[in-house]
Order: structure tokens, then C-alpha cells, then sequence
């Protein structure tokens, strides 16, 4: 298994399309076995997905993902998990212990605003399914 999370200063960058540095973890039997920081070399969502999977990455941590990343990412085989913040190597061993907190209808709003989170909480009505419209 290889971990990718958009990274910046040890923690999860909150813009896919913008990151310029991934920090990838390789893990055995649900442990990290080596990890480190990669430069992205290009841009734009298409390019980074393409990169990921060059990379052998099968799961992707990030913060903030638009609509078409998530579908590159999802052409590309590569599993999401979307609106997470903090420390990098926090979080993905949150996803080994099956505790990470995340986002699964997450997306980026472009204008730097998140009104469509606001005074709702996914869980109540079944957002996870993707069939909610805000």
C-alpha cells in the first residue's frame, strides 16, 4: 500500500490542484516502512492524478478537492480520502488505526469560502452517497 498526502510545512495541504509537494508513505502490514516528501513537478488536477499513479500510489490524503480531481483520481484507481487537516503523519496513522477523520463528499470551493458546509452535518442526511446538492 502507498499513501499520498498533499503536504506543506508537515502538514495537509488544503488544495490539491495547488500542492507542490506530496509526502508518500509506504506501508507493510498496516505499518510505515519508509516515507518521503516529493516534489510535484507540474500542476493542475489532471496532472497531479497522472503523477500519483506514476508513483504507485493507491491512496490519496488531502484538504480540499474539486470535482474534477476526484474524478481523475477515481479513472486513475487511486482511493480518497478528502477534507482532512493537521499533521501529516498523523493522519494516515489515523487511516491505519481506521480513526482518520474525513470528508467524503468533500470539495474545493474557488472562492476560498465554504458556505456549502455550513450549518449542516453530512451525517444526518446521507451526503456520503453523493447524492447530496447543497
Amino acid at each position: 500500500m502507498k499513501i499520498a498526502v498533499t503536504y506543506e510545512n508537515g502538514r495537509v495541504f488544503q488544495h490539491f490542484g495547488h500542492t507542490e509537494q506530496f509526502k508518500m508513505y509506504q506501508v507493510e502490514d498496516g505499518k510505515v516502512t519508509a516515507s518521503q516528501v516529493v516534489e510535484t513537478a507540474g500542476s493542475g488536477h489532471g496532472a497531479l492524478a497522472g503523477f500519483l499513479r506514476d508513483q504507485g500510489v493507491d491512496t490519496l490524503i488531502c484538504g480540499g478537492i474539486g470535482g474534477g480531481a476526484k474524478t481523475a483520481l477515481a479513472q486513475a484507481g487511486i482511493q480518497l480520502y478528502g477534507g482532512v487537516s493537521g499533521n501529516t503523519d498523523q493522519a494516515v496513522e489515523d487511516l491505519l488505526a481506521g480513526k482518520l477523520v474525513f470528508q467524503p463528499d468533500i470539495l474545493c470551493s474557488h472562492h476560498g469560502e465554504n458556505h456549502h458546509h455550513e450549518g449542516h452535518s453530512c451525517g444526518e442526511h446521507g451526503c456520503g452517497e453523493g447524492h447530496c446538492h447543497h
